[in-house]
């Protein structure tokens, strides 16, 4: 009987999305993920997101860095260091900094291509935890998190990181989210046989859960740029409702039949 292994996960991945994605090591190599990088983010200022230098340092010192190639053009990109982490001793994590996709191939299945080569990559490295930081506005993200990789979500941090001057971020506050891909967790091994569905949340309240749903918008990103000011009262009702349930002890565990967020607390 053959096993599937985790380099079958990313060969079906890779299929599905109709790329191929490799390892990044060299400044030519490093400079494909860079641009993908800057297409996504573009600086105010001109500048770009990451210096071919430190991304370099970074690879040689134990990082990594990989792109997503269709028809040999580089429309995908990640970026991750080696971070540490207590509980019950200190633990190596990696923390997948920078994700991102070229605009005309979003939503084709890129960025689970893209984690499943992450994940292949730790795993070989003896890492069984990817940590990352996402915007918890964005539903995609949500989706892709929560559903097809099976993260727990553990943490909120309003402007998490500050002013930040690209095209996407200028002028929003940067809340996030933080994902902790625990790659051998049974929910993450649930979610890549495909065995994670979205929640009914009036069924589950029904059968005497105690889960709430936050609502989100179906494209926050495609809001900001058609009316900014609804988008900047959904961060600060999303902030408010998020920071509310937590404070009570609830734990964000799933996406809606709707499309937003399922909190549960436990008894």
């Amino acid at each position: 009987m053959t096993t599937w292994t985790p380099q079958d996960d990313l060969g079906a991945a890779e299929q599905r999305a109709d790329v191929r994605v490799r390892s990044l090591i060299d400044l030519s190599e490093l400079d494909d993920a860079r641009r993908v990088f800057d297409t996504v983010w573009p600086s105010l200022t001109g500048s770009t997101q990451i210096q071919p230098n430190l991304l370099r340092a970074q690879i040689h010192a134990g990082g990594y860095a990989s792109a997503a190639y269709r028809d040999g053009e580089p429309i995908g990109a990640a970026f991750a260091f080696a971070g540490r982490h207590h509980k019950d001793g200190w633990h190596t994590h990696l923390h997948s900094h920078m994700a991102a996709v070229v605009e005309p191939y979003r939503d084709q299945h890129i960025g689970a291509a893209l984690k499943m080569h992450q994940r292949v990559w730790a795993l070989e490295r003896e890492i069984d935890t990817i940590v990352w930081t996402f915007d918890p506005l964005v539903r995609r993200n949500a989706v892709l998190n929560l559903i097809k990789l099976g993260v727990d979500v553990e943490g909120f941090e309003v402007n998490f990181y500050g002013a930040m001057d690209d095209g996407i971020n200028s002028g929003d506050p940067t809340d996030r989210l933080f994902a902790w891909w625990r790659l051998e967790s049974p929910r993450a091994k649930a979610a890549l046989r495909g065995d994670v569905a979205r929640i009914d949340v009036a069924a589950e309240q029904t059968a005497g859960r105690d889960v709430r749903e936050i609502a989100l918008p179906e494209d926050i990103v495609a809001l900001r740029s058609t009316e900014p000011d609804a988008a900047a009262q959904w961060r600060l009702t999303l902030r408010e409702e998020l920071t509310r349930a937590l404070v009570e002890g609830f734990t964000i565990v799933g996406v809606s039949t709707a499309g937003g967020y399922v909190l549960e607390r436990a008894s």
